[in-house]
């Protein structure tokens, strides 16, 4: 009997990745949802004892992650004592003031990504377990951006306001006996997003010196321990009783 079942999108990079290595041990099944495959993973899942499958999906088209989470969750085992979605991937692009945010293609991919992939996966991930006498778990990722305003990110906070209020309903639907979920905001990491941030337009992203400065000063945290703490916060007994929800209130 499999212990754990896992589905963990974004799985490619930053905290995904270090989640994903995480996520891989003994008694569990690890399966991931990315654009690329990683050799490196499927060489320390081996190592680890753990089984995995790599899932390779652009998430931003929306058939083919709706294809995707279909197919996993008809292949999921009914004889796992736990079952975990962690919805991760994201992007904070476009970055642009929002008189300045004309690029729809890009409004669209973000949001496709940063909540209706979200949707599609936790839809077929709750029915699909929701007759399981086992633990049952979503873990959005989300952010501090979702909660106050950013100039520059109109797109980045309105999608994970969304997934914050999306959760909430989540939680409200499925009651004390269901699935619970929660969006966790996961602090200031040392990812490639961070990069890209501070590799905006200033005159886009008024707040460009502040992250700039926050990488110089080694405030950012590392993937790793991030992901350490994050998994430690997925096993709480009370996971769930605080929908909404910021890592760094457990330092």
């Amino acid at each position: 009997m499999t212990d754990t079942i896992a589905i963990l999108t974004g799985a490619s990079r930053g905290i995904g990745a270090a989640l994903a290595r995480g996520l891989a041990r003994p008694g569990t099944r690890l399966i991931t949802l990315a654009r690329r495959a990683d050799p490196e993973l499927a060489a320390h899942a081996r190592a680890q004892g753990a089984e995995l499958e790599q899932v390779q999906v652009d998430l931003v088209d929306l058939g083919a992650a709706a294809q995707a989470a279909e197919r996993i969750a008809a292949s999921l085992p009914r004889d796992a004592g736990r079952y975990l979605l962690i919805n991760n991937a994201g992007t904070v692009q476009p970055v642009a003031a929002a008189a300045e945010l004309v690029d729809g293609p890009g409004i669209a991919a973000a949001f496709n990504l940063n909540i209706s992939a979200v949707m599609l996966l936790t839809a077929r991930f709750v029915a699909a377990v929701h007759d399981l006498q086992a633990d049952r778990r979503v873990l959005n990722i989300s952010s501090g951006a979702g909660r106050n305003p950013n100039a520059g990110w109109g797109v980045y906070c309105a999608t994970k306001a969304a997934l914050d209020m999306y959760t909430r309903v989540l939680k409200q639907e499925q009651g004390s006996g269901g699935v619970r979920a929660v969006a966790l905001a996961p602090g200031i990491v040392d990812t490639d997003m961070q990069q890209a941030i501070r590799a905006s337009d200033p005159a886009s992203f008024p707040a460009l010196a502040k992250f700039q400065e926050f990488h110089a000063t080694g405030k950012l945290a590392a993937p790793a321990a991030v992901a350490a703490r994050i998994l430690a916060y997925l096993d709480r007994d009370d996971f769930g009783t605080t929908e909404i929800d910021d890592i760094r209130n457990y330092d």
